[in-house]
């Protein structure tokens, strides 16, 4: 899925969007731009990882999350702004790239997912201190189908595709934090296995180069991997309970931090993509 494919009468318009201002200012200081958005996509992702945790039942347990979100309220408005600023610019000065990039398409979907979740759901069940409304449940929902359309268009989107691997490292590293005792032992475990076997798969046992047969081995153990992580989420989601009894919606609380920090991955992976594609 590409915006060239969706809206092909627009490549006039598209090509003509370098040579404006101020598309003609940002593409000589490109790098510049860059460096401004990707500390814009921390700010964001470092925040949105820091509330989602804590409502998650890790992270910062010593405040109430509607405290953690205040603290780090400005960090995410700023990041949010800097974000769609500085994208919107360098957006303008390589838009025929953009143009022709699935990988720009699934960006653009995280970013409305992960703008929808952060302040539709994120936001209030965070200040309500864990209490998940009927608002930021219909958020929650919005927000995660429009995140299944961008993971979709990274899995058939050719090239791309390995960037997924940036999406299960950080719900992994989420499952570890939040999960606990035997839990997080079995399941370390079990990640360690599956990375053994890919390198034994595609380093070992099928000779380098010999893509045919190394592309299956990875994909089938990428699924085995999203299978590992999402049974063990759900194993630590029906101890939260126990784990967090301080909020009033501990597994539906969860969901919400940990979707919105897998969205913002989503966004900075898919973004780093474009440059592979």
């Amino acid at each position: 899925m590409k915006f060239s494919i969706l809206f092909p009468h627009l490549r006039p318009w598209v090509l003509g969007l370098a040579h404006v201002w101020p598309a003609t200012i940002i593409k000589p200081n490109f790098a510049i731009w860059e460096v401004f958005h990707i500390l814009s996509l921390v700010l964001l992702g470092g925040g949105a990882i820091l509330v989602g945790l804590r409502l998650a039942g890790a992270g910062l347990k010593d405040e109430p999350p509607s405290a953690v979100y205040r603290g780090l309220a400005p960090t995410l408005v700023t990041g949010v702004v800097g974000v769609v600023v500085t994208g919107l610019l360098i957006g303008m000065a390589n838009a025929e790239r953009l143009y022709d990039s699935a990988a720009f398409v699934a960006k653009m979907l995280a970013l409305v997912a992960g703008v929808i979740l952060t302040f539709g759901a994120l936001r209030p069940v965070a200040l309500a201190d864990g209490r998940v409304g009927r608002g930021s449940v219909m958020a929650l929902v919005a927000g995660g189908g429009v995140w299944l359309l961008a993971v979709w268009v990274f899995l058939t989107g050719g090239l791309i595709t390995p960037g997924l691997f940036h999406v299960l490292t950080a719900a992994a590293l989420g499952v570890f934090a939040v999960s606990r005792g035997r839990t997080r032992t079995l399941f370390t475990g079990g990640v360690v296995v599956i990375l053994a076997l890919m390198y034994l798969a595609t380093h070992v046992f099928i000779a380098a180069g010999d893509l045919d047969h190394a592309d299956p081995a990875n994909v089938a153990l990428a699924w085995l991997m999203a299978a590992w992580i999402f049974g063990a989420a759900v194993v630590t989601g029906r101890s939260l309970p126990q784990d967090a009894s301080a909020l009033p919606s501990p597994r539906l609380a969860a969901v919400v931090g940990g979707l919105t920090v897998l969205v913002w991955v989503t966004a900075a992976a898919a973004g780093r993509w474009i440059a592979f594609a």
